[in-house]
C-alpha cells in the first residue's frame, strides 16, 4: 500500500473530511488533498503530527508495516 493511500484510509475509517485533517495539520485542505492524493510529499514533522492524531506508528502511517501499532505502546511515561 502507498503512503498516501495509508492516509487516506486513516481519515475515511474515522470518517473525517479533509479538511478536519488539514485543521489538525494547520493547512489548508487543498494542500491535504496534495498529499493523499500523492502529488506531493509531507514534510516529517506532519508525518508525526498525524501519527500521534491517530495513534499510530510512523511505520504503519507511511506503510512500511501493514499492521497499525498503538504509538502510546512506544513511548515511555
Amino acid at each position: 500500500m502507498n503512503h498516501y493511500q495509508r492516509l487516506r484510509d486513516l481519515r475515511e475509517d474515522r470518517d473525517l473530511k479533509q479538511v478536519d485533517i488539514a485543521n489538525v495539520l494547520k493547512i489548508e485542505q487543498t494542500q491535504y488533498s496534495r498529499y493523499e492524493r500523492g502529488v506531493q510529499m509531507m514534510g516529517i514533522d506532519k508525518y508525526i503530527t498525524l501519527a500521534k492524531f491517530y495513534n499510530v506508528s510512523l511505520d504503519f502511517l507511511t506503510g512500511l508495516i501493514s499492521s497499525p501499532e498503538s504509538l502510546d505502546r512506544h513511548i515511555k511515561k
